[in-house]
């Protein structure tokens, strides 16, 4: 797919990763929706082809024997989840919403099916509101 950018919430850590394959993978596990807050929906990436800046910024949690999770040390934004044994530890998955743009990523794959909430089957007929409306919602001020 090509090249993508993207930073954490605060802006502290950001990254460009080359040779984006355009899918995603979203996650069920109890730990990763502990991390994620919901399903950890994340980019596949070759861990040697994303370019890192801000790296002081960065913390690590051993999530596990053959895992671990890195996030910002001043927001506390997610950064991937990293495998750190076998095949797949040449890998990262990166949270789709760090990427600047995620025109033409589709979903791929999902783990932990067994695992999925019933609450993210979300169904027809929801209030869905634009980021216009949510601002003049909650902050007033701001929408003027």
């Amino acid at each position: 797919m090509g090249i993508k950018s993207g930073q954490c919430m605060c802006g502290a850590v950001s990254f460009t990763a080359q040779a984006v394959s355009g899918e995603f993978g979203a996650c069920y596990c109890d730990m990763c929706r502990r991390w994620a807050g919901s399903a950890m929906i994340g980019v596949f990436l070759e861990r040697a082809k994303v370019d890192v800046t801000g790296t002081k910024n960065i913390a690590v949690f051993k999530s596990s024997d053959w895992a671990e999770r890195a996030f910002c040390k001043v927001c506390g934004s997610g950064l991937w989840y990293h495998v750190t044994e076998g095949d797949h530890a040449a890998y990262i998955s990166v949270p789709i919403g760090l990427f600047d743009d995620t025109s033409g990523l589709t979903l791929a794959r999902e783990y932990f099916i067994d695992k999925r909430p019933e609450a993210l089957d979300f169904p027809e007929g929801r209030t869905q509101l634009t980021e216009a409306e949510t601002i003049a919602m909650f902050a007033p001020d701001e929408a003027n």
